[in-house]
């Protein structure tokens, strides 16, 4: 018996200096995948941690915009404005611009529309059909009648039919019959859903859309841009500025304003998001309309609306 436990005991020792051996290299493996795991954490961490203070920023920005605005009064209120602040280690800069100097794609009128598009580089026949399709896009169908818009989308091989409602958004302009990629890109930035009325604010609005005015013509455009900046809001002296095309000399007093956060840090990070509100009442006093991260020329992080 003490033979056998002699020749034995090496094995049992050997047993468990591999067991020991094999406990060793798992307690490795977990520890480096625990470390890959912490290394990743704390990278999600400051990522979420810097989107959460941009977030926090940007609100800021809309929260102090909304206060000026709210403050001021429907009659004495801005058309826009800009200020900055600073808090921490990053400076704000938040300018604010009123729907109004935009096109809205729900109530231009084609004529406007196709101006818009001329202006902007596209033929004539081109830029007054997109503006026909458009207004067909948005134009409910007539009950007991052939759909005429609904045929043209089938016949140029779309598998989907025209809304025929109001734009959601600007984006689905896209869908349009006939808005090439290059056109779409090029009026982007003069459209809206958010402007609510047929008119535009003539003492706001970019250069492109008051050419595009019915009536306009390039003298009268180049006298108007030249005495824009000191004349009053009054329509009778806008009608008297705009000459020709005096006829589109209302104001829109538009409730929905684009506001730009341009976000600079310490470290030399820059950042902007703009983002479309909507003026409200006291228990909310503004509501989000569209959000959009990382805005840059021609690129653009959307995001849903809030509110």
């Amino acid at each position: 018996m003490k033979g056998e436990g002699a020749v034995n005991a090496p094995s049992e020792r050997g047993f468990v200096i591999i067991a020991v051996l094999w406990i060793l290299v798992a307690l490795s493996a977990l520890a480096t995948i625990f470390s890959v795991y912490l290394s990743n954490s704390a990278l999600t961490l400051a990522a979420t941690d810097a989107v959460l203070q941009r977030e926090a920023l940007v609100s800021a920005g809309l929260e102090l915009t909304t206060y000026q605005l709210v403050l001021a009064g429907d009659k004495a209120r801005p058309a826009q404005g800009s200020f900055r602040f600073r808090l921490n280690n990053v400076e704000a800069l938040v300018t604010f611009k009123s729907e109004a100097a935009r096109v809205d794609l729900n109530f231009a009128s084609k004529e406007l529309l196709a101006n818009l598009f001329e202006v902007l580089g596209a033929d004539q026949k081109i830029a007054v059909e997109a503006a026909e399709r458009i207004v067909g896009w948005r134009t409910p169908p007539k009950s007991n009648a052939t759909n005429d818009e609904a045929a043209l989308y089938t016949a140029s091989g779309l598998a989907y039919p025209p809304r025929q409602s109001s734009f959601a958004h600007v984006n689905e302009l896209s869908l349009v019959l006939g808005i090439s990629a290059g056109l779409l890109d090029r009026a982007l930035p003069f459209l809206t859903v958010f402007n609510g009325s047929p008119g535009v604010d003539v003492l706001i609005a970019p250069s492109e859309v008051i050419a595009a005015l019915p009536g306009m013509t390039p003298l009268a455009l180049n006298d108007f841009l030249n005495q824009r900046a000191v004349l009053p809001r009054d329509k009778a002296a806008i009608a008297a500025a705009l000459g020709p095309a005096q006829g589109n000399a209302a104001i829109p007093n538009s409730k929905s304003y684009r506001v730009m956060a341009s976000l600079r840090f310490n470290d030399g990070r820059q950042t902007s998001s703009e983002v479309v509100i909507s003026l409200g009442d006291a228990k909310q006093p503004y509501q989000v309309l569209s959000w959009q991260d990382d805005v840059q020329t021609g690129h653009r992080s959307r995001r849903p609306a809030g509110g």
